[in-house]
Formats: C-alpha cells, sequence, structure tokens
C-alpha cells in the first residue's frame, strides 16, 4: 500500500488538474474553490484511512482526534463502508453530521438565556432546510469535492495492490487465474443441482444375512440336532 506521505503528494498533484477541471465545467469561480477546498481538505484529513489509529489523516485531527474513535471501532480497515466508492464519503459525513448534532444540542438550548438570541431547535432544522434548498449547487460541490479526495486515496491503493500483485505472481498468472476463476453464483447452482452421490455398499462381512442363508442355517441345525 501506499504510505501516508505518497497519498500526500498524489493530493497535492492533483490538485492544480481538479481545479481546471471544475473550473473548465462550471465557469464558476466560488464553485471551484469549494471542490478544491474539500478535494484538499478530504485527501489530508478526511479520506478512508479514518478507520485506523495509525494513519496520517486520524493524527491531524489534533485534539478531535477522539471523534473517530467510535467510528474505528465500528468500522473494519479497507471495508466499504470505509474505502468504498460514494458510499464510504456518505457514511464518514453522515457520522461526522451526527457528532456536529450532539455538540450543537447545548449550545442551542443554552444560546438563548446566554446571548439572548431566538433560537430553537427546530428553528435550527427548518435554517438547514432552507439552506439545503436554496444552495444545492454548493452542497453538491462540497459533496463531490470530497469524493474526488477520496478516489484519489481508492486509486491509489488498488493500483499499489495491484502492481504488488503483478511483481509477485507476474501479469500472465494472474490473469490466468482470474479467468479460472468460477463465480460464485456458478459454485451455489452447482451445489442445488449436483446429483448426490451413489450409496457405498457395506462390505460383506458386515452385510446382513438374507433370508436364504437364514434357512440353510436352520436346516443345517435341525440335522444336526437329530
Amino acid at each position: 500500500m501506499p504510505s501516508g506521505r505518497t497519498h500526500d503528494r498524489i493530493t497535492l498533484w492533483c490538485l492544480p488538474a481538479v481545479t481546471g477541471l471544475t473550473y473548465g465545467q462550471t465557469r464558476s469561480s466560488h464553485l471551484t474553490l469549494i471542490v478544491a477546498g474539500c478535494f484538499l481538505f478530504s485527501g489530508l484529513m478526511f479520506g478512508p484511512d479514518l478507520d485506523i489509529h495509525r494513519s496520517y489523516h486520524f493524527q491531524r485531527w489534533g485534539w478531535l482526534r477522539w471523534l473517530w474513535l467510535p467510528y474505528q471501532k465500528s468500522v473494519r480497515h479497507r471495508s466499504f463502508l470505509s474505502h468504498g466508492p460514494i458510499i464510504g464519503t456518505a457514511v464518514r459525513i453522515l457520522y461526522l453530521t451526527v457528532w456536529a448534532a450532539i455538540l450543537a444540542v447545548p449550545v442551542i438550548l443554552v444560546a438563548p438565556s446566554v446571548w439572548e438570541v431566538q433560537w430553537s431547535l427546530s428553528e435550527v432544522a427548518r435554517m438547514i432546510l432552507r439552506s439545503l434548498s436554496l444552495h444545492s449547487k454548493e452542497w453538491l460541490a462540497i459533496f463531490i469535492g470530497l469524493e474526488l479526495g477520496a478516489m484519489g486515496h481508492y486509486l491509489s491503493d488498488w493500483t499499489g495492490s495491484a502492481y504488488k500483485r503483478i511483481q509477485t505472481q507476474g501479469l500472465r498468472k494472474l490473469l490466468s487465474n482470474s479467468v479460472n476463476k468460477r463465480p460464485k453464483t456458478a459454485k451455489i447452482f452447482g451445489f442445488f443441482s449436483s446429483k448426490s452421490p451413489p450409496k457405498r455398499r457395506r462390505p460383506s462381512s458386515t452385510r446382513r444375512p438374507t433370508s436364504a442363508t437364514n434357512s440353510k442355517r436352520n436346516t443345517a441345525k435341525k440335522t444336526k440336532g437329530k
């Protein structure tokens, strides 16, 4: 796997390309700034490696690292929930949103008495929903930037794994193994469609005597008795 420094270099090298492509597609400076900033944030602090304790992503959160400890205990390293395309970024956003809501509730409840502001949970919820509807492009740009930053991590991991397999096994052997592998569905259907194996016949020493042999033994006993 590429090291943390290698992932950082990939993020910084790709930043100009992401910025240029975004501006070429949107022709908007503020959307380009949002995508580029979220791409940089995701590549350096909000990437898939938050699921392990020793990663650069986790260490860069400083004294807020404790926020990600339950996440690390709940998500297995390199699982689909952390390293899966789109779903990994969505899970991390949802997780951080839950923490933000938990920490914001006490502030919202105390704010009216301390700062004399008219805040309530329902009012804050309406503000958030209004922002999502009025600034949908900006929220979409945030998600795209975060996903692009994580995608650079996915692709570099997959490329590194494939390169190591080619070095150890060779390209021909790797391709032949992938071709010769049977899909799981074929194994499942083959299991149900396979005929039951024929019953094994017991050896003659363990078989029960037939009726004919039993009658011969009985007649032999009678003749001996006479």
